[in-house]
């Protein structure tokens, strides 16, 4: 018998989301594995070598489930991609970026230590933090050639961090870091290749990838702040998102 497909994930992981709607939606059946219930699994992950999630795994094969077009291969089934425009992406990032500025000021000081939520043990100091982590990880892969996102996105924020302000203030200068990198780049058509730990990858992939990432912890801090009864001053909207692969779900 072929073994049964597990998926290794935790709440809050926009990539998880994504993954399992995306079988969900190929009508593949899937053993669900949340590392944060599930302590102990993070030992099948690092008998494979892996200390991230999300993974889709087989018996003794296993794919990172960053890119749905790796998982589609794995589980042997046609991929297509239609994305927004380099340019385009790159506005609506810098467009999220600025909305989530205006968010996390919005949350009240006493909550930032708070869970943002109560399935994952990750604060919303620590989630507001990692929007702009994602766009820090991103530069210093194209610009650096750090390989692993997810030793700079996934750390924990500097202990100086402590204040709304100083998350506002990492952010604007994320943000002004992309378009001063968008602006020098020669080649806009994003056809360049990154190296990254879950492989190489064409620059316009990764760059709607990260997008569409700091997209869903964007509207995830929107939540948040509607879930402590705040309401959210210029929310971004279903013409914010349009285009971008979100998964339909928030945090699980």
């Amino acid at each position: 018998m072929t073994p049964a497909l597990k998926v290794y994930w935790r709440p809050g992981c926009s990539s998880c989301v994504k993954v399992k709607e995306f079988l969900n939606q190929q009508g593949v059946e899937f053993e669900s594995i949340d590392v944060a219930a599930r302590p102990d699994a993070m030992d099948d992950l690092l008998a494979f070598g892996v200390k991230t999630v999300p993974v889709v795994a087989r018996g003794g094969e296993f794919v990172f489930a960053q890119a749905l077009e790796d998982v589609s291969r794995f589980i042997g089934r046609d991929f297509h991609a239609e994305r927004l425009a380099p340019d385009e992406l790159v506005k609506r990032w810098l467009r999220i970026l600025t909305a989530a500025q205006r968010h996390v000021l919005q949350v009240p000081a006493a909550k930032l230590s708070e869970r943002a939520v109560q399935s994952r043990d990750r604060s919303i100091r620590d989630l507001a933090y990692h929007v702009y982590q994602v766009p820090d990880a991103f530069l210093q892969a194209v610009e650096n050639g750090v390989e692993n996102l997810t030793a700079v996105y996934n750390a924990p924020p500097p202990r100086e961090v402590v204040s709304a302000e100083h998350i506002q203030e990492y952010g604007k200068s994320v943000a002004a870091r992309i378009e001063k990198w968008w602006t020098a780049l020669a080649d806009k058509s994003c056809r360049q290749t990154v190296n990254t730990y879950y492989g190489a990858r064409p620059l316009h992939e990764l760059l709607e990838r990260c997008t569409w990432h700091s997209a869903q912890h964007a509207r995830q801090m929107i939540a948040v702040l509607e879930r402590l009864g705040v309401k959210p001053q210029a929310p971004l909207t279903g013409a914010d998102y349009a285009g971008l692969p979100m998964p339909k779900g928030l945090w699980e």
